[in-house]
């Protein structure tokens, strides 16, 4: 009978599986076979569990909206204390992708003629492509237990340096377009004047209307759960169709994108997560 791996056991192979993904993200390469062989001589497990339980944590991590090892798919039967495991690494190791998003040398607008800057935007999730009922399930239970979207919103360097290149993506459209006129009105609301808006940056389309775009950040797949406060809710519906939220995912590799249009009931479910309370 299979023996339940301990927690120590369970964080020497989350941080050794970090340790790789560290490398994959920065584009460094790794022996997967190596990192097996010393994992065997450090708890003792053959390799084929020590294969399966990588495939466990690429699982925990697409649920937690965070990066994992495409060579590793997941693999949803995992243990609870595998993905408390893999909780543990992340609270011990809050900035562990700074590097990765912190502002760049990227020049901020892109120069003219760089198309670099521009986004992959695709369309986004419909229920046609999601998961398979039990792994949705799996997946909609631990994002929630773990608070993937809270985690994204409490990092401020990940939501700005989203900003940041919605923002270059937005001034390479029009300066594609031919209107360097409207790329130089562009204005990143939400350093300018703070959060209250309801969206982070005011743009055009090339035509000349208003363009107002709040953008979501996540490291993890594009299903990860991201929070909208009041003052964007409501500015999705007092502005119509003026307002997009642009959703950035993979950003730590990759960075894609698609976007919403209000009204945004059509897109996702809305789950009230906190209410304001004033005394009668």
């Amino acid at each position: 009978m299979a023996v339940d791996w301990s927690d120590d056991e369970n964080d020497a192979i989350v941080a050794d599986y970090f340790a790789m993904l560290a490398e994959d993200i920065a584009g460094q390469p790794y022996a997967k076979a190596e990192h097996n062989r010393m994992l065997q001589t450090m708890i003792g497990r053959p390799r084929g569990s020590i294969e399966y339980k990588h495939q466990n944590i690429s699982a925990v991590l697409q649920c937690m909206g965070q990066p994992w090892i495409f060579g590793y798919k997941p693999a949803f039967n995992f243990q609870a204390s595998l993905a408390d495991a893999v909780a543990r690494w992340l609270d011990r190791h809050p900035d562990w992708l700074a590097p990765v998003w912190r502002p760049s040398n990227r020049q901020i607008p892109p120069p003219l003629g760089e198309d670099d800057a521009v986004l992959w935007i695709g369309p986004p999730p419909t229920r046609s492509n999601q998961p398979p009922p039990k792994e949705l399930e799996r997946m909609t239970a631990l994002a929630r237990q773990f608070d993937a979207a809270e985690r994204d919103a409490r990092n401020r360097a990940l939501g700005r340096a989203g900003e940041e290149l919605v923002l270059a993506h937005e001034h390479a459209v029009l300066r594609t377009a031919g209107r360097t006129d409207l790329a130089g009105g562009i204005r990143w609301t939400s350093q300018v004047d703070g959060d209250g808006a309801g969206y982070d940056i005011e743009s055009f389309e090339p035509d000349g209307s208003r363009r107002l775009i709040e953008v979501k950040t996540t490291n993890g797949w594009e299903r990860t759960p991201f929070h909208i406060t009041s003052n964007e809710f409501a500015a999705s519906e007092d502005c119509g169709d003026e307002w997009s939220l642009v959703r950035l995912w993979n950003f730590a590799r990759e960075p894609r994108a698609f976007e919403l249009r209000p009204p945004l009931e059509t897109h996702v479910s809305l789950v009230a997560t906190a209410y304001r309370a004033t005394l009668r």
